[in-house]
């Protein structure tokens, strides 16, 4: 692992504190008018998900950790193991559901991003991509006219998740949803 000092710091790097590894979320480098500088960090655990926030002294060496993005297809859920297929190699990868991370909106087919500690050589977690196409499953019927307002209801979508939708949304119908934020975007036209 290389060391890098706290002049290096950027969004997204991934840092080794305590034997975790990190992610910076937000870093910010204060000089105050007395005494010696120092960055303030906002740390997201990339693999216990704890947020925490961390203060170095400017040209502290701390330990980066190089990870890869890799894509690789959901096949199938067999209990509590999900298996995620290289769409080149075809070798398939069962990974923990505590590791995946939004599993809820994960579906058969679905390309998902694997992120992996190269050094190790060690899977740290699986994602959705950001914004999926997805069928509503159950959903209340909406009742004419309730639509002036914009009101909301909640819609169970293909995976298992709960989002809010337009009263104008019935079952069967496909979906935009950002699973960031796990909320509904837009319709989609067949």
């Amino acid at each position: 692992m290389a060391k890098i000092d706290t002049t290096d710091f950027r969004n997204g790097l991934n840092i080794l504190i305590d034997g975790e590894i990190y992610s910076i979320v937000e870093f910010q480098h204060v000089k105050p008018g007395k005494g010696p500088a120092f960055v303030r960090t906002k740390l997201k655990g990339v693999e216990n998900g704890k947020n925490i926030e961390k203060t170095f002294r400017a040209g502290e060496n701390v330990e980066s950790v190089r990870v890869e993005r890799h894509p690789y297809q959901f096949l199938y859920a067999d209990g509590d193991l999900f298996y995620f297929m290289h769409k080149e190699t075809y070798e398939q990868i069962p990974l923990e559901k505590s590791r995946v991370e939004k599993s809820q909106f994960v579906t058969d087919g679905m390309m998902c991003t694997l992120v992996v500690d190269v050094e190790n050589e060690r899977i740290l977690y699986a994602e959705p991509p950001d914004h999926i196409e997805t069928e509503v499953i159950e959903t209340d019927p909406g009742v004419r006219g309730d639509t002036a307002q914009g009101g909301s209801k909640p819609a169970k979508i293909a995976g298992g998740a709960v989002v809010q939708v337009p009263l104008f949304i019935n079952e069967g119908e496909k979906i935009r949803v950002d699973t960031r934020t796990s909320e509904y975007i837009e319709r989609v036209k067949s």
